[in-house]
């Protein structure tokens, strides 16, 4: 089942079971999905679903730490609640042995030798990861392997 489709189903779900809390977050993320496919001209599939949410995710976290140094913990809590509901939708995230692995053999994969080559290891690997891991702290892992 598409991510799309699961999305319309847990949308039809939280308003027959009252989840209002959950219908409004799965609204934003239809929201902004379709906002993409709208400015777009496209119909998104589930990678590139999986960006858009990936981008709310960390939409997310950035405004957490913002509320949290402001000191606004009730906007903070309900950013949080938002966190949990889109990663409901996002694949199961790898551990650093299974992260170090595909590093590894995207390295050996592209023959990169050099932090010049970082473009060539992070392209191979953003399909595989899309979801299941922070490309930031992969770009830093890949960094330090390369040696830059």
């Amino acid at each position: 089942m598409s991510l799309k489709i699961r999305l319309t189903d847990d949308m039809k779900a939280a308003m027959k079971g009252g989840a209002k809390e959950q219908l409004a977050v799965i609204r934003l993320i239809l929201a902004a999905i379709k906002q993409r496919e709208v400015d777009e001209r496209i119909t998104l599939d589930d990678e590139q679903v999986l960006a858009v949410l990936e981008k709310m995710l960390k939409q997310r976290k950035d405004s957490v730490q913002q509320y949290e140094a402001a000191g606004r913990e009730d906007l903070a809590a309900q950013e949080r609640y938002e966190i949990g509901v889109i990663q409901a939708y996002l694949p199961a995230p790898l551990g650093d042995d299974e992260i170090h692995a595909l590093i590894e053999s995207a390295i050996a994969e592209s023959g990169a030798s050099s932090a010049r080559d970082m473009g060539k290891v992070v392209g191979l690997l953003k399909p595989k990861l899309q979801g299941r891991a922070d490309m930031g702290l992969v770009s830093g892992k890949i960094k330090a392997r390369l040696g830059a």
